[in-house]
């Protein structure tokens, strides 16, 4: 596993701008996180919890409740919302599944999540800082510094991502989002 991060690393083509979603800032709490339960998401038109699989919901209403529930500490609820989407497993599913696996304790799970991610989109320099969190978290500073540079390579130097892997890299400290 930590082979296909190296390799993806050393083959990064060059990237003039960071094509991975840098949407870092904490989402504004909803009614998702305020009055539902058990990795339910608030349906604006009803006015109601819902369950994550009701066609009422489109698949960027529900990531936007896996964020929501992710940032406030509610993995094993992100994980429902996020089995319940129905675009498959893009870079931004995998991304934020690999968060909540990791922040559930299921950090080799969350390792291959975040993988499957870079090799959808090498550019994806959210995943490659939660990546690299996970790698601090395991005290692979080395592999941690090569997805450092790779955020880097795709222009993600000014970004939240960059500054969080950074950090991690520098403290041994991870973000708790």
């Amino acid at each position: 596993m930590r082979l296909l991060a190296s390799l993806l690393v050393a083959t990064l083509p060059f990237a003039a701008f960071a094509a991975g979603s840098d949407d870092t800032e904490p989402p504004k709490p909803t009614e998702t996180t305020t009055d539902c339960t058990e990795g339910q998401v608030w349906d604006a038109d009803s006015k109601s919890c819902v369950n994550p699989e009701d066609a009422r919901l489109d698949d960027d209403s529900r990531f936007d409740a896996v964020r929501e529930l992710a940032w406030t500490g509610r993995p094993e609820e992100a994980l429902r919302v996020l089995a319940a989407m129905t675009e498959g497993e893009t870079d931004r599913v995998r991304t934020y599944q690999g968060f909540a696996l990791r922040k559930s304790g299921r950090i080799e799970e969350g390792l291959a999540a975040y993988e499957a991610a870079l090799a959808a989109n090498p550019a994806n320099i959210l995943a490659r800082s939660y990546y690299g969190q996970a790698l601090v978290e395991k005290g692979e500073y080395e592999m941690a510094s090569a997805q450092l540079l790779a955020i880097d390579h795709y222009g993600g130097r000014a970004s939240w991502a960059h500054r969080a892997l950074a950090q991690a890299i520098q403290t041994g400290q991870t973000t708790s989002y």
